[in-house]
């Protein structure tokens, strides 16, 4: 069978890359297809991420991923290339002492450390890369502007819907929505696992779900180099779905997720979880011919 690229990635060298998104954020966005869920460049189990100390002593900054709703500037007029728009939202991250900005062109970071109520954020470092919207490259700017230096924070509300509230350096006022990490949610920093998923899901047997369609995958594994090892695990069926990860048909991937023991998981329920950390490798594959 012969395929086609669709965008041909070596391991090492895109882990090259992560590291230096590690450098700058330790962090990322909310998991998404084809972007990076997380930073974290291992294919060793993950060291838990030590979470920053907040106002309110039930919620963690460091358990949540919060999401700028709505930004206004020192006059209180509304910062438009920062308010939520559709596609477009920028997402803050703090694992142990750096924050991430994701969402915009580029990955975003910098050193923070939080006294009471104050948190202030060293000068910020990103990469360089160019975007064809403008707006997202402004996005960088505007967020790296609002941050740096020493802001005020409060966080309200329960830890089934937390919202952090920002006064930022520039004198700015940021909403932002939290939502926990999966970290928090399965109470665990999780095992790092690659995975190689089959360009085509397969019919599955499944006790409650007629026709089920499953995806067909199997681990994978890399030397210290990011150098691909032949693999030894057998294809099987994963009778559940990766949280993050939209499949395509057509399109094998090999992708980077986080293994996740369920406590005391319902009758029937998988005892794992799955979530997307990062796309590694992605494939065209022709439909077989009959």
């Amino acid at each position: 069978m012969t395929t086609s690229r669709l965008s041909p990635r070596r391991p090492a060298a895109l882990w090259a890359a992560a590291a230096l998104s590690t450098a700058l954020l330790a962090a990322c966005a909310a998991p998404s297809h084809n972007r990076d869920a997380n930073t974290k460049d291992s294919a060793m189990p993950s060291e838990p991420a030590a979470p920053a100390a907040a106002s309110n002593g039930s919620i963690d900054l460091g358990g949540y991923r919060w999401t700028v709703e709505t930004a206004t500037d020192k006059a209180g007029k509304p910062i438009a290339v920062l308010q939520r728009e559709g596609k477009y939202a920028l997402t803050l991250s703090f694992v142990k002492d750096r924050l991430g900005v994701s969402g915009g062109c580029n990955h975003v970071g910098a050193q923070y450390a939080i006294k009471g109520a104050q948190l202030e954020v060293k000068e910020f470092q990103t990469t360089l890369m160019a975007c064809q919207d403008p707006r997202l490259m402004q996005m960088d700017t505007a967020i790296s502007q609002q941050l740096q230096g020493r802001n005020t924070f409060a966080i309200e509300g329960d830890a089934s819907q937390p919202r952090l509230r920002l006064t930022t350096a520039a004198g700015g006022s940021l909403n932002l929505s939290g939502e926990a990490t999966a970290e928090t949610r399965y109470g665990g920093a999780g095992a790092t696992v690659f995975l190689e998923v089959d360009a085509q899901r397969r019919a599955c047997p499944h006790p409650l779900i007629r026709d089920h369609q499953c995806l067909w995958v199997r681990e994978r594994s890399y030397d210290a180099n990011g150098v691909a090892l032949k693999p030894s695990d057998e294809w099987h069926f994963l009778y559940q779905d990766i949280e993050g990860y939209t499949h395509e048909a057509g399109i094998r991937n090999v992708v980077r997720v986080k293994k996740f023991q369920i406590k005391n998981p319902p009758a029937d329920a998988p005892s794992v979880a799955y979530v997307l950390d990062m796309v590694v490798e992605s494939e065209m594959v022709p439909p077989p011919s009959h």
